[in-house]
């Protein structure tokens, strides 16, 4: 079991803090064994046991705790006067109106509140009402590179290609047969559509879904849109409308397989409100409906450098500079960086059309490419750095 280093970071700097810890991702991420974790870390600090609880609602056991009513009423008859008391609630979505409980709890002298779910639904609507300005999202995804190659044990080099085809999934990770590792990563897939996706939105026609995960799949790097999407699977006989594209979409960003970057006018300084791209959460899923082909390895290439600077606390868009394109424009903290994403420069063709958009830009902020190529360079300020070192540093 590899530790979640830079979310257990942030658990440990919020603990104890007058404020709700919302833990979100796509299913099977890590977001339980994180809890796990901490409260091994609490622990390990002098908190007894009788001061964490733990309820995970996807459990059997816990089916009685499905109504928010008896939800608080079991966690308040365990809290421990004049004591803070850790509490801590796996998959908080499964239980209706859950919200109306958190708050209640929260508002009460020494408590100290963890959540996790798998739907973006979790802070919408009235739950962001309710705890407006009272919670904290800690947004998760599956392994990083970093974690991947300690997790493994494998050497750099053999652990990138299996990263690179398998995703980060940790479980899957120590799955050493590939149909073992090809079941495990469809059962992911098939809960999300089922439980997070089809249930949640009444949506029966599950063939139509899998269809637009597919296209989207397939589309990574690439601009979309709800009637482009439409077009081509009523092209191939599913036969659907803009809007019903549209929704499907947006409940799979909300189920955290897709993640949308939309564009900046990076002369104008503004957000545009069209033409955005869409990403995969892993690979490993990705291959598993798609399987492996060699055309796509510079948009997967791709995909795992927009999730690292999600990863690393960077706000991501896709840069527009007059007519062209710069991959990914980056902000953190007032800072700005600008990336383009290439398979190989090696070619002087190929280079040249990369570090085009990034000359045009006049600011003075860090520009780089990322390749697979392993020659780093430096040229005009602009560094050419290997994706392989990209993902250590």
């Amino acid at each position: 079991m590899v530790e979640r280093k830079q979310y257990m970071e942030k658990l440990r700097k919020l603990q104890n803090q007058q404020i709700i810890k919302v833990v979100t991702g796509v299913r099977r991420c890590g977001k339980s064994t994180l809890l796990k974790q901490f409260q091994q870390f609490l622990l390990k600090s002098g908190v007894s046991r009788e001061q964490i609880i733990d309820i995970n609602f996807e459990a059997v056991e816990n089916e009685h705790l499905l109504d928010y009513h008896a939800l608080h009423d079991y966690v308040t008859q365990r809290l421990i006067s004049g004591k803070m008391t850790y509490i801590f609630l796996d998959e908080i979505q499964a239980v209706p109106d859950f919200q109306k409980a958190v708050d209640s709890l929260f508002i009460r002298e020494n408590t100290d509140i963890y959540i996790t779910g798998s739907n973006a639904h979790l802070l919408s609507g009235e739950l962001a009402t309710l705890l407006s300005g009272r919670y904290i999202e800690i947004p998760m995804l599956p392994l990083s590179f970093a974690e991947y190659l300690e997790l493994s044990g494998l050497d750099k080099h053999t652990a990138w290609k299996n990263y690179f085809q398998n995703g980060g999934f940790p479980y899957a990770v120590q799955i050493e047969d590939d149909t073992i590792r090809h079941d495990y990563l469809d059962g992911i897939y098939h809960t999300v559509l089922i439980k997070d996706i089809a249930a949640r939105k009444r949506i029966n026609d599950i063939g139509l879904l899998e269809s637009v995960v597919k296209f989207m799949f397939d589309n990574i790097g690439n601009i979309v849109s709800s009637k482009k999407i439409a077009d081509c699977l009523t092209s191939f006989g599913r036969k659907t409308t803009p809007l019903t594209a549209e929704n499907y979409v947006t409940s799979l960003a909300e189920a955290f397989i897709l993640y949308k970057a939309e564009r900046y006018d990076i002369q104008g300084k503004q957000h545009l409100k069209s033409l955005e791209k869409y990403y995969a959460v892993d690979m490993g899923l990705r291959q598993l409906l798609l399987g492996n082909r060699r055309r796509d390895i510079g948009h997967i290439l791709e995909n795992i450098v927009y999730l690292e600077l999600i990863r690393r606390g960077y706000k991501v868009c896709i840069g527009k500079v007059g007519e062209l394109e710069v991959d990914f424009v980056a902000e953190r903290s007032g800072e700005t960086e600008y990336y383009q994403v290439a398979a190989t420069v090696m070619s002087e063709d190929t280079f040249d059309r990369e570090i085009a958009p990034l000359k045009r830009i006049r600011d003075n902020y860090p520009k780089y490419i990322i390749t697979m190529d392993e020659l780093p360079m430096d040229e005009n300020g602009i560094k050419i750095i290997n994706v392989i070192d990209f993902l250590l540093k």
